[in-house]
């Protein structure tokens, strides 16, 4: 890689699951600081009782802007940023 010209990959990767964050392998300053934001309000030990705040689903938002890889538990794939948020955004609402 030339150090000058390109930058390091991002290694930051989340997974969603029940429309919201599952798990994470985060190696930037500023994803930790997202992810200890979403912390700073309650979370059940159960992904699927997680009910997110308003302030929780934004922090997830940007969260995403972060990472270089997005997986959806439940599909087993990789998405993008885009289909990361629309998942978060609109899981469990009727389309």
């Amino acid at each position: 890689m030339n150090n000058k010209t390109e930058k390091p990959m991002n290694r930051n990767k989340i997974t969603l699951k029940w429309g919201t964050l599952k798990g994470w392998h985060l190696e930037t300053e500023d994803a930790v600081q997202l992810l200890r934001k979403y912390h700073e309000e309650p979370v059940s030990v159960s992904v699927m009782l997680q009910r997110d705040t308003k302030t929780q689903k934004e922090t997830i938002l940007k969260l995403i802007d972060v990472c270089g890889e997005i997986l959806l538990d439940w599909d087993g794939k990789i998405v993008s940023r885009d289909e990361a948020k629309d998942y978060i955004l609109n899981y469990g609402k009727s389309k």
